[in-house]
């Protein structure tokens, strides 16, 4: 079973965010953002690695990538955070005080089994700065929808198992909390690394 990507959904906001057709990053122009003016994110009120609540207003200032994935997924995530994490490495290493400013965050829609220690364990394999959040079923699911997050559970294996459907999109927003940009995390390390360059300030 493949996981699914929304890739209508982000084209999708991709074309209302911008006057123009969407296209590379690199043909922005100046200080127009390819997602500004689109109707994502919004403060929300999770539970972080420690089991202590963490909201989105608690990065004010800073610039936030977020992925919406789960620990126990078999290759599209770990895939995803990795690309996005070792962009986000390779951009330390070439400009490390406007890295600085990037807070990557990795938000779980399989609360059931991604509890704040299992959460941990997964985000400490990629970026020494990646925070987990996890929640409630009701938390997450209202979180996922002002990011225009899609996810839906799969069928239970015999095992009892079961995997999720979801949407695999990796974003940049602002330090006010303003959607930038999508991450090319499907191009890997290089091309989020140059994403990031372009947008940071």
């Amino acid at each position: 079973m493949r996981f699914s990507t929304i890739s209508i959904l982000a084209a999708a906001l991709l074309l209302s965010a911008c006057n123009d057709a969407a296209g590379p990053a690199d043909d922005a122009p100046a200080g127009e953002p390819p997602l500004a003016g689109a109707s994502l994110g919004g403060d929300f009120t999770l539970t972080g690695e420690d089991g202590t609540p963490v909201s989105w207003q608690d990065f004010d200032g800073q610039y936030r990538t977020i992925y919406f994935g789960y620990a126990y997924c078999p290759d599209v995530c770990p895939t995803d955070v990795q690309r996005a994490m070792a962009g986000l490495k390779a951009f330390e290493e070439q400009d490390p005080e406007r890295a600085a400013q990037v807070q990557p965050l990795f938000v779980t829609i399989d609360p059931e089994r991604d509890t704040p220690e299992v959460v941990k364990e997964f985000t400490a394999n990629f970026h020494p700065r990646l925070i987990g959040l996890t929640g409630s079923e009701e938390e997450i699911a209202a979180t996922a929808k002002k990011f225009g997050v899609f996810y839906s559970r799969g069928e239970t294996s015999a095992g009892g198992g079961y995997l999720m459907n979801h949407s695999n999109i990796t974003m940049l927003f602002g330090p006010d909390g303003e959607p930038i940009t999508t991450l090319p995390t499907d191009e890997g390390a290089e091309a989020v690394a140059a994403e990031l360059a372009q947008w940071v300030r």
